[in-house]
């Protein structure tokens, strides 16, 4: 793995005081690899439990051990059946919690739903509803890792932790991209132009942001109820009132603001699932100029036939963390890399149950990155 602890780090970290539980609620072992590595780091073993799906499929949740008075961490990573997953998130916390766990943490390093936190038409903010229930279930803490957008923390009334994988990624880029020095950090969309500067700042290279191309459903239609146009009526308005009507957006063609002429182009963004974007950014990036192009993202959740696209398209490597298993995904496409970010979530662990500071992992963090 890319990001390995000193001995020093490695020797604090697996000095945890007692009360300690540690519980993977999947019941889908393919996502019980990232549990296991935090407990490896902690230096404990995984607590017994057993989460299976009954013919009905109703999720069951049995705690095989006592967890009263102790701190309880839940890792729960997402997998496919998403709603599943959440299913069996709700029903260990709400297990521990009248088993008499002194506190609940749970530790969601990719927080699902969480590209629904506005409201578009008449739908709902899910993420919203998802925070209550968590907390409604009995969490008392949240860690998790670059929320798709840092205001869901205010959906919660627990603690909430949004840690960072940047400089994992940052460090992959110093390590495996000999030639890094000569890239520029590329925002596929100008909604993505903070975190490429903040990574541009980092590095101290260039930026470029692609403008115009094809707009996605999150950035459309979020401004509220979106209600049919008002009919010019006695009874509806007042005659001498005249309300100003909103002039609709006109996409322009697609530029790049920015030169990538010769250079690496380094596309950063917090998720990547439906690839099309990046795919058009990277056939972009190739005729302006662009050698090589590699995607940098927290989240890969790498859906439908993502894979096989990755592979046929221009992009030359798509590196994600381990916040989501895609080992099936990587078999697929070998342009797929993996960093590790085992080691930032069981030091979170530890300080927490430690009643230590968390203001380490956030060291040189500002309010835009």
């Amino acid at each position: 793995m890319f990001c390995v602890a000193s001995p020093e780090l490695e020797a604090k970290m697996n000095v945890t005081k007692g009360g300690l539980v540690l519980f993977s609620a999947n019941s889908n072992s393919s996502c019980m690899e990232l549990s296991k590595k935090i407990a490896e780091r902690l230096g404990v073993e995984m607590g017994k439990v057993q989460v299976y799906q009954e013919p009905d499929r109703e999720t069951r949740v049995q705690i095989q051990e006592s967890v009263r008075g102790k701190d309880v961490f839940i890792i729960q990573t997402v997998s496919r059946d998403v709603n599943s997953t959440i299913m069996e998130l709700l029903i260990m916390v709400y297990a521990c919690k009248t088993s008499c766990a002194k506190s609940i943490i749970g530790v969601i390093p990719y927080f699902p739903y969480s590209k629904q936190c506005k409201m578009r038409k008449r739908g709902s903010i899910v993420s919203k509803l998802l925070a209550s229930m968590m907390c409604k279930a009995g969490l008392t803490h949240l860690i998790t890792m670059d929320l798709h957008q840092k205001e869901i923390q205010g959906f919660f009334n627990i603690p909430v932790d949004n840690l960072r994988a940047s400089p994992f990624l940052l460090q992959y880029i110093q390590e495996e991209i000999p030639d890094y020095r000569n890239a520029v950090i590329v925002a596929k969309s100008p909604a993505s132009a903070k975190r490429a500067q903040s990574f541009a700042e980092r590095l101290r290279l260039g930026i470029a942001v692609i403008h115009g191309e094809a707009q996605d459903a999150e950035s459309d239609l979020v401004d509220g109820r979106h209600s049919p146009p008002m009919v010019r009526s006695a009874a509806a308005i007042h005659p001498s009132l005249e309300i100003p009507m909103l002039i609709p957006k006109e996409k322009p063609p697609i530029t790049v603001v920015g030169d990538v002429g010769g250079r690496i182009a380094i596309i950063v963004d917090d998720i990547i699932d439906d690839v099309d974007g990046f795919l058009a950014a990277a056939e972009t990036l190739k005729e302006r100029g662009a050698y090589k192009i590699f995607v940098m993202a927290t989240h890969g959740l790498l859906s439908s036939d993502a894979p096989r696209l990755i592979e046929e398209s221009a992009i030359d490597e798509v590196v994600v963390t381990n916040t989501i298993p895609h080992e099936i995904q990587k078999l697929q496409c070998p342009k797929i890399k993996t960093v590790d970010i085992s080691m930032i979530l069981s030091e979170a662990i530890r300080r927490i149950h430690n009643g230590e500071s968390m203001s380490y992992l956030f060291r040189n963090i500002g309010l835009d990155d």
